[in-house]
């Protein structure tokens, strides 16, 4: 097999399990590392040795590429895909079946590790039919936060991936802050080219409930959001530590989140599983919308999914409130970019 492909893929394995960042890392640079080298320039220097000299070889590496120039299927590898035949989570499999898409997404441009075409490569394996490019906005500067003008470049890229990929779609969006006066961070103009605006609350969480509610209200009833993101922004586990959840009134913001049709994120991250099991019977109540995301920062946690659908079918959710298991061109309806 192509040893380029058998390196992104264990990367992807790793990401999918939550391995340690720098093993993960190992693979995608020795991935770049041979990535410039003709099959037949990467086979000798596999043979003879010198590939062990390459910066960013090392000895796992340099085994997994040797093994898939000689025509093997790397060990390696063969562990990996073994392990990942066993579902991430033991719920939810009808559910998971079911999506078609996920509308959170990072990539190198801002705080993810990989660039867009391997995210929505990495989607396309995985059979989606869809997936959203939502980076940071601009306030979110420890993010690496998008401006206007690299927005405006980002959107070329993705047009250019578009070009070429009959029968899957990269959706153009952004993760937005809402900034502490409920205004959305970043101008109107750069929203309305846009596919999808997820809007989020990354600063000030402790927040007492009505400055929160406030804040979280005016944002919702912007015209351009179409998915409020980790509505609690808790954390329970992770590098990062654990975070209790915001304080808000949920009844009124989810009651917004109805009124303005305005999907409320099924987060699957591990670390955030938010909204919590309650307010997400609380918003089904309200009759919410949702959108079961990954909110992926590297190919292999696009899998993701499987966790939220896990938890969106032990509280009741059925799919059809699900927007991320609805064809493309109802989704594109939806958001108001249809024919």
């Amino acid at each position: 097999m192509d040893a380029v492909d058998a390196l992104n893929e264990i990367a992807f394995w790793l990401e999918r399990e939550l391995a340690p960042t720098f093993k993960v890392q190992a693979f995608r640079k020795a991935a770049g590392s041979i990535g410039g080298l003709s099959p037949g320039e990467l086979a000798e220097r596999a043979r003879d040795g010198r590939l062990k000299n390459m910066k960013g070889i090392g000895d796992r590496t340099f085994e997994v590429i040797r093994q898939a120039v000689s025509g093997e299927a790397p060990e390696y590898l063969e562990k990996l895909r073994l392990r990942g035949a066993k579902p991430l989570a033991p719920g939810g499999a009808e559910l998971a079946a079911a999506l078609r898409g996920d509308l959170h997404s990072h990539s190198d441009w801002s705080d993810g590790g990989s660039p867009i075409e391997l995210m929505a490569d990495s989607a396309r394996m995985l059979g989606r039919e869809y997936l959203a490019q939502t980076d940071h906005s601009p306030s979110l500067k420890i993010a690496n936060g998008l401006s206007a003008e690299r927005l405006r470049a980002q959107l070329e890229e993705i047009e250019q991936i578009n070009h070429h990929d009959g029968g899957f779609r990269l959706l153009a969006g952004i993760e937005v802050d809402i900034l502490e006066n409920g205004a959305l961070d970043q101008s109107p103009e750069m929203l309305d080219r846009l596919d999808v605006v997820v809007a989020s609350v990354h600063s000030k969480l402790r927040s007492d409930s009505r400055t929160m509610t406030r804040r979280m209200l005016k944002g919702i009833s912007d015209p351009h959001t179409n998915v409020l993101g980790h509505c609690t922004g808790r954390l329970l586990q992770g590098s990062r530590g654990t975070r209790p959840p915001s304080e808000f009134d949920a009844a009124r913001v989810f009651a917004a989140c109805a009124e303005n049709s305005v999907a409320v994120e099924i987060n699957s991250r591990p670390e955030r599983q938010d909204p919590p099991d309650d307010l997400l019977r609380l918003a089904l109540d309200a009759g919410c919308l949702f959108s079961i995301d990954s909110d992926a920062h590297a190919p292999g946690q696009l899998d993701f999914l499987q966790y939220g659908a896990e938890r969106a079918a032990l509280n009741g959710v059925p799919a059809e409130r699900i927007v991320t298991t609805w064809p493309l061109e109802r989704l594109l309806d939806w958001l108001g970019k249809g024919p």
